[in-house]
Parts: structure tokens; sequence; C-alpha cells
């Protein structure tokens, strides 16, 4: 075994190998000291410490990623280290690595973009963590059929909304305005009715358009479950899957 067979075996999760386990820990561990002065207003002296190790990790891992990426690529040769580069992972990594240049190089200091970029290391976790992986693995495979349903539900909110809308005139007394002002009010009301969220900051007053909120609710509740049952069944088929490729 070469030595990028080597680094490939350990940056890609194989759960009987130690070295690649502690190496997927080691990462989890950089990912949570990178999102972790996310949490606070205040910026301490040990989070610029913290900045540092995890973008060391990040970088290391990085450069690992784009050295072995002709060994899981498909074509095998150069021009995968041209495209890896620009793949969607590859491009939250390297993004991930900014607000740690930013400590660095004074000039690329632009505070809320730094933390902004902070927040895309939350979706390296996908790659160290099983479970996620296995999650959008799913979403893959049956993204035609949830794709279907959510353009079934965007098109219902449209309709619910242009409903609404227009059904619901009566003047609210509270603020002696139309309770819809325009229709993106109506869409926002229709979202969360659909969803089943029910903020309560927009509500119908008058019968007709309690009504259509009673029927609204009750079909949003169908259409929500939807997506559920499907991811349900594929996270199923993909576990025994799994076990059947391991045997």
């Amino acid at each position: 075994m070469s030595i990028r067979e080597k680094i490939n075996y350990l940056i890609e999760p194989h759960k009987e190998n130690k070295l690649s386990h502690w190496y997927d820990c080691i990462m989890l561990v950089a990912i949570a000291i990178g999102i972790f002065p996310l949490m606070f207003r205040t910026q301490y002296r040990l989070f610029w410490y913290f900045d540092i190790v995890s973008g060391l990790c990040f970088t290391i891992d990085y450069i690992f990623r784009w050295l072995t990426c002709d060994l899981r690529s498909k074509s095998r040769n150069w021009i995968s280290f041209v495209i890896y580069p620009f793949t969607p992972m590859a491009i939250i990594d390297l993004l991930s690595i900014l607000p740690t240049v930013h400590l660095l190089t004074p000039i690329f200091k632009v505070a809320r973009v730094t933390r902004l970029l902070r927040l895309l290391r939350i979706v390296k976790v996908i790659r160290y963590f099983e479970p996620l992986e296995l999650i959008l693995s799913v979403i893959r495979k049956q993204r035609t059929i949830l794709l279907t349903v959510l353009s079934l539900a965007i098109f219902y909110i449209f309709v619910t909304a242009m409903i609404m809308f227009n059904a619901e005139e009566d003047i609210n007394p509270e603020t002696g305005q139309y309770l819809f002002n325009n229709f993106f009010d109506a869409f926002y009301w229709a979202a969360c009715t659909l969803t089943t969220v029910g903020y309560g900051d927009l509500y119908p007053i008058s019968n007709t358009g309690r009504v259509i909120s009673i029927i609204s609710s009750m079909v949003g509740i169908a259409i929500i479950a939807l997506p559920s049952g499907i991811i349900t069944a594929g996270y199923m088929d993909e576990i025994k899957e799994r076990k059947k490729n391991k045997k």
C-alpha cells in the first residue's frame, strides 16, 4: 500500500481502523472548537487559539483529500485533481479555512463574513458523523420523489395564500388595517399553517377565513407527513443495503 493509499484509508471513515477512527474524532473536536466561539458575543483570547488549531486541522485535511482525490474518483486520472477544488464539499472545506486566514492576516478582517463562514464548519460534521451521512445518501437517492413533494407543498401554499388573500377582507380591529397587507403576508401565513407551526402573529378573523384555515391545516398535515414516510422507508432500505454489502 502506497503512502497516498494509506492517507486515503486514514481520512475516509473506517470503523475497523483505529487510526481512521481517531482521525475522525480529532476532526470532530476541531469542528466543535471552531464553532464554539459563535456562541459568544465577546471574543476571548482563548478563541483565537481555538481558531488556529481548528483551521490547521481543516487545512491538513483539505490537503490530504486533494492529494488523494483520484483514489476516490471513478476516472482515477489527473483530471480528478483539477475537478476536486470545485466539488461542493471541497468548496465548503476551503471556505471553512478562510476565517483562520482572517486571524493571521488582518486584511481579511470582515467580522460578519468570517462569522458566517465559520458556520460552514458545521456542515463538515456530515463527513465524520455516519447517521448524517446516511440520511444524506437517502435524500440523494429519493431526491426525485422528495422534489415532487416539495413542489406539491409550494404549489399548495401558493394556492392557499391566494385564496386567503382574496377571502379575508375584514379589517383587523387592533391595527385598523387588512389582516394581509400584501400577498407575502398571506404566503407566510399559508407556509406556517401548512407546517402546523402556528406562530399566532397572523390569523384569520372572518368565519370564511377560519374555514379556509381549518381545511389548510388538515391537508397540510398529510403533505408534511409524506417526506417523513419516504425518508424513513429509504433509511431502512439503506441500512439493509449497507449490511448486505458488508457481508
